[in-house]
């Protein structure tokens, strides 16, 4: 190796960065040195980063699954790989160690002590096992497959440790190595421990069945209260006030097993309810509760609980449906003017405490005080605890022993970071030895960094995540002493202002459409914009949804949506686009359907362009609508009605025909949006028979826009029909059409949840169900003669 210079490299220093480099002056193992210095370096610098810009929303708790899948199948070939190399390692590094150890007069004879490469990769493999619980999700209810991870890594822990404490011989080294090794073996005890917690208590992997006894008895209780006080209809406030649907603490009522459920004693003492959270709000002007989306977050919990039980296969019951339509569309919707939005954020937060829960690579879902005193106080002082015994023991019971054993046998420690680096990076350029030794040191410091980044952050995200502020709101409604205490009003109020600080994600959904550059090839939905719900889409949407309920009754025997009801196209006011609809509503299938009506809207659109803040309310929901159920055709068919596979091929077809029209594969991928409108446009046209999707759609498109050309009122009218059109479509494809329908969207809230999902969501709490036929065939039967 090329000297290095006495200002930055003195006689003390240099025989370190000599034992830094020495591994990569031999030839013989050039390739495989490098290739692993390079291949660590990557995945240090991505886990960094994945810790570094993850963490700024509510969601955070959760990981990408397919980020999660690239690591978890990295990391299952991780240890194998490392082993054998360090195997290499330890085997090259004996041969040499003579000549090593003889270059520095601060070394004693070391005996057979690994080579430096060799602890380098053992403190990589202890590295990466510390960070390995980020690809490994919480899960509450997956059977053997999370005993059969535990046992594998309960196997790598034991591997790791006779790695440790059999090959590293210096006191020094082993007592820094071993320290690490009773961290990693802590961390997963820490996981056993909050996986047994979650599977055993009734508060978590065992409220399913809990709960659905508690509503049984709660649903009868309140309908004898009904007959025997022969009340009328309720307000808006007195039903959230009645509402007996718990967020905390039925895990504490008394119980007992029976051939149909739990027999619960209700004890209000005992849990705190929604009605509570909203009685505490009004009887108390200074409270917390007054703020309105507290009290809404402790009612998506609330739901949260119930929704479980349809992933888990518990059935709900009439009676109950019932009730929660009333609590929902007479209650909550009704509690002040313009609460769409908030009905909507209500399920979206029910939706991301699902996502956590069955999802979440941190413990958030036990987040409560008590869990944080023993997980983040208690359990940091016995890990330390431990560790200090393990350094004792290292230096044969000698704390001094075994403290000058970790300065003075520890190149970066006894030597000094800064001076170390400094000599290196002098160098860098005139040596690939150094280089690499570089790289091995910036592997292991990124390593350590996003290790401390990743313990710091679950604590943050712990405190701030909404599952604390539930706990501590219903702590505080259920403890007068928390209300009288400033401190408890203060941490709370403080807690709520840091979080009001940092993002939130919004109710988003993903805009595909065929007329845009590149997007109709696209092969990823990563790739597609997102945009933000309009509040004009929640509002029509609800207003649709009332409007059935009142017709059919909402207190009647028949489900809103599920009987005798009329398509929106059969309206007086969109008489007149009877004929041009007739020939899309002849298809039986729903991806078709959307593709071509997608098609049309997608033309309206190009040919009206208008500023996003002048758009008209009915543009905007047709148009946002229209891009999304596009979207889910071509990425995520298992969310609709069809066939997945039928719609996979409908979406193909599609696809081939628009190829074709555009003139071929170049023009197909690389058009402009300008260039495609004119060319449908010419389609739509023509006097050629419509037998494709993307002909039926230009026809269509092209009729709708001859009826817009009249005049102002007549765009608005066609941009009236088209909001009810994609809004009525949208509330029919969101119901569940049966167990595979429902697995997909479980599937879908590993991703984080789709907008469809949380539409879903509140159709499975209200009892709407999917109607025999599809809007567009009743249309099609009133308009034939």
């Amino acid at each position: 190796m090329k000297s290095l210079p006495d200002s930055f490299c003195n006689s003390t220093v240099y025989p370190y960065v000599y034992n830094l480099t020495s591994s990569y002056i031999d030839q013989n193992n050039e390739a495989t040195m490098v290739t692993t210095t390079l291949a660590m370096f990557m995945l240090a610098v991505f886990f960094f980063n994945l810790n570094l810009f993850s963490r700024f929303s509510d969601v955070s708790a959760i990981l990408n699954p397919s980020v999660r899948l690239f690591l978890s199948t990295s990391l299952s070939l991780f240890l194998p790989v490392m082993s054998y190399l360090f195997s290499e390692a330890k085997n090259q590094g004996a041969t040499t160690m003579a000549a090593t150890t003889s270059s520095s007069s601060s070394y004693g004879e070391l005996g057979d002590e690994l080579s430096l490469r060799a602890r380098t990769i053992l403190m990589w493999m202890l590295l990466v096992e510390l960070l390995r619980k980020k690809v490994e999700a919480v899960l509450v209810s997956v059977g053997m497959q999370w005993y059969s991870g535990a046992i594998d890594r309960f196997a790598r822990i034991v591997w790791l440790g006779y790695l440790v404490f059999y090959n590293v011989k210096s006191p020094g080294k082993k007592a820094i190595y071993g320290t690490l090794w009773v961290l990693t073996a802590a961390k997963f005890l820490q996981r056993v421990v909050v996986k047994m917690v979650l599977e055993r208590s009734f508060a978590y992997g065992r409220n399913t069945q809990l709960l659905n006894s508690y509503m049984a008895q709660i649903i009868q209780q309140e309908q004898e209260q009904e007959q025997e006080e022969h009340s009328g209809s309720s307000s808006s406030a007195e039903l959230l006030k009645k509402c007996e649907y718990t967020v905390m603490g039925e895990e504490n009522l008394e119980r007992t097993a029976g051939r149909h459920g739990y027999q619960v004693e209700l004890n209000k003492a005992a849990v705190v309810t929604v009605g509570d959270i909203w009685t505490q709000a009004a009887a108390e002007p200074d409270s917390l509760l007054r703020r309105e989306h507290l009290r809404r977050l402790c009612l998506s919990f609330a739901l949260y609980k119930l929704l479980r039980r349809r992933f888990e296969d518990i059935p709900t019951t009439r009676e109950e449906t019932r009730n929660c339509r009333n609590l929902i569309f007479k209650g909550l919707l009704k509690e002040q003017e313009g609460a769409e939005v908030a009905l909507f954020q209500v399920f979206n937060d029910e939706t991301q405490f699902v996502c956590e829960y069955y999802h979440s690579v941190l413990p958030v879902v036990l987040s409560d005080p008590f869990f944080f005193l023993v997980n983040y106080i208690l359990f940091p002082i016995v890990v330390s605890a431990f560790c200090l015994l393990t350094l004792i023991i290292c230096g044969n019971g000698s704390v001094r022993y075994a403290y000058q054993s970790i300065t003075s046998d520890n190149y970066i420690i006894y030597t000094g970071a800064t001076t170390l680096t400094r000599c290196l990076l002098r160098n860098i350029a005139h040596s690939p030895e150094v280089l690499f030794a570089s790289i091995d040191l910036g592997t292991t410091t990124l390593l350590i960094l996003a290790f401390v980044y990743e313990e710091v952050v679950e604590v943050l995200v712990f405190i701030l995540s909404n599952w604390l502020i539930v706990s501590l709101l219903c702590q505080y409604t259920a403890k007068r002493h928390w209300r009288q205490s400033r401190m408890v009003c203060w941490l709370i109020r403080g807690i709520l202002w840091v979080r009001s600080m940092l993002s939130h994600p919004n109710l988003s959904f993903k805009q595909l459409s065929v007329l845009r550059f590149f997007q109709l090839s696209s092969p990823s939905p990563i790739m597609v914009p997102t945009k933000a719900v309009p509040k004009e889409v929640m509002e029509s949407i609800v207003d649709y949804l009332v409007v059935h309920l009142d017709v059919y009754g909402i207190d009647g025997h028949d489900d809103p949506l599920n009987s005798a009801w009329s398509s929106t196209l059969q309206q007086e006011k969109h008489r007149a686009y009877r004929p041009l609809l007739l020939p899309v509503c002849e298809s039986k299938s729903i991806a078709e359907f959307i593709l071509t009506c997608h098609i049309a809207t997608a033309l309206m659109e190009v040919r009206y362009p208008q500023d996003e803040k002048e758009m008209g309310s009915h543009r905007k929901v047709a148009t946002t609508l229209s891009k999304y159920c596009t979207y889910l055709v071509g990425f995520y068919p298992g969310l609709l009605p069809d066939d997945k596979n039928g719609t996979k091929h409908t979406y193909k077809k599609m696809k081939e025909d628009m190829n074709k029209e555009l003139g071929g594969c170049w023009w197909y991928h690389l058009s402009l949006q300008g260039t495609r409108y004119k060319r449908l446009m010419e389609i739509g046209e023509s006097k050629q028979k419509a037998v494709t999707m993307v002909r039926n759609g230009a026809r269509l498109g092209t009729a709708l826009i001859e009826k817009a050309e009249e005049n102002n009122e007549a765009r608005d009218r066609v941009w009236e029909l088209l909001n009810d059109l994609w809004t009525e479509v949208m509330v029919y494809v969101a119901p569940s059409a049966g167990d595979l329908h429902v697995k997909a969207h479980k599937e879908a809230l590993a991703r984080g949840g789709e907008f469809i999902t949380v539409l879903w969501v509140l159709c499975t709490h209200t009892g709407m169900t999917r109607p025999a036929l599809a809007p567009w065939e009743v249309a099609r039967h009133a308009f034939e003669p």
